[in-house]
């Protein structure tokens, strides 16, 4: 297969932020004019990375569903994984919350290869997290500790990669292909969620398999009850076939195509916020948005911080942001736990420098409906670091570093945003 990098490759971009009009003689006497030349010229030449953002698209045709089989390497939100590497997943506590000890659900994977070395031709992230926001709110506590405490997580980011010759897939993308055409082997999978490794058998029929004792349960009482009994005694099942839009409702969110699109540039783009626009422009008198700016913000930095987030996501749809610039920032959702360089901890395989890549927006939480939930999750932004090098030490799923940072408890979630 032929990866397309450009769609991931980062140009430098120029704000074009439009300045007030002045009459030569302004320009060269008048010393608030000089101020504001200035400082918007300060702003134009400040450049940051071109951002790509995730977009979710709902797969309705046949060829759409087939797409998202492993095989193709799909960027996808919701429904089970397409796991990189079919066999080797990650398993025991990796693949549980560390509060409840439930099996993670699956959030979202991308698809996003490396060229620069040959063991990353093919490059995926999987998120997974606990959909108890009981959960989460725990995780916030443990998210500040040390890593090299091993702090639990109820939210987990895995790293998979291979070589383009490797033992699962062939050198080429298989094209035009559907079901049986195109097929790949995948581990033994729990009939419950579609997502883990089903090493449970069901006593009765040996023919179900299921991660853990919970998701037997759950499908024991909702179906396999009477399933079980019609089944006509145990087949041997090493291995199975994915099956292209297989529905698991107990427990997966619903399923999207991701796709991508360039973030477009923004005359405010460079600017904090609105309000100094406004005032550099002329529209309102500095002291009187000032005295605006306290009485709305109280001077509380998170809030100036969420108020620029907010702004940001209101002028495109996205639920992700991705930057392969080294030495890129996310956008912060507010102030309070957010990461400096010196903060970013080390990556816990290789031991070197981890960085900034990619980041979940709560417009995703939107498409998942959540708010059905029992006990729903909500979150502002869910940021990942990933290793510099895309070291191949360990594991095949290799777990990055991850900051979840929530709204200012006194504004509203994001989620609702379309």
């Amino acid at each position: 297969m032929e990866v397309c990098s450009s769609k991931l490759q980062n140009l430098d971009i120029t704000s074009d932020v439009p300045r007030k009009m002045h009459d030569d003689t302004k320009e060269e006497t008048d010393p608030d004019a000089i101020f504001e030349r200035d400082y918007l010229e300060d702003d134009y030449e400040e450049l940051e990375p071109e951002v790509t953002l995730g977009v979710l698209r709902k797969p309705k045709e046949p060829g759409h569903l087939h797409s998202l089989l492993p095989q193709h390497f799909p960027s996808k939100a919701g429904g089970a994984p397409a796991w990189l590497d079919p066999v080797n997943l990650p398993s025991g506590k990796s693949s549980c919350c560390d509060f409840c000890s439930d099996p993670l659900r699956f959030v979202l994977q991308l698809y996003a290869p490396d060229g620069w070395k040959d063991t990353t031709y093919h490059r995926t992230f999987f998120v997974f997290m606990c959909p108890s926001m009981s959960c989460l709110q725990l995780d916030q506590r443990e998210q500040v500790k040390d890593r090299a405490a091993n702090p639990r997580r109820s939210v987990k980011v895995f790293r998979c990669q291979l070589p383009r010759i490797n033992a699962f897939y062939t050198a080429e993308e298989p094209k035009g292909c559907m079901g049986s055409q195109c097929s790949a082997y995948h581990a033994r999978l729990c009939d419950w969620c579609g997502t883990w490794k089903g090493e449970i058998l069901c006593s009765h029929c040996s023919e179900a398999s299921y991660c853990s004792s919970k998701h037997q349960e759950l499908h024991w009482n909702a179906s396999h009850k009477n399933d079980c009994s019609q089944i006509p005694g145990c087949r041997e099942r090493l291995f199975e076939l994915p099956v292209e839009g297989k529905a698991f409702p107990g427990h997966a969110w619903p399923e999207y195509v991701v796709d991508q699109e360039p973030e477009s540039s923004c005359p405010t783009c460079y600017v904090k916020d609105n309000s100094e626009l406004m005032v550099v422009e002329g529209e309102v008198e500095p002291d009187a948005m000032m005295q605006l700016f306290m009485d709305q913000f109280e001077d509380d930095e998170d809030n100036t911080r969420w108020a620029s987030f907010i702004d940001r996501l209101s002028r495109q749809p996205q639920v992700l942001r991705y930057c392969a610039k080294e030495d890129s920032e996310p956008l912060w959702a507010v102030s309070t736990g957010s990461l400096t360089f010196d903060d970013i901890p080390l990556c816990i395989y290789c031991n070197g420098q981890l960085r900034y890549e990619f980041q979940l927006m709560a417009q995703l939480l939107h498409y998942f409906r959540v708010e059905n939930e029992r006990d729903p999750v909500d979150w502002a932004t869910i940021v990942v670091y990933t290793c510099r090098e895309s070291c191949d030490e360990s594991v095949s799923y290799k777990e990055e570093f991850v900051r979840v940072q929530f709204s200012p408890p006194t504004r509203r979630t994001c989620r609702s945003i379309p």
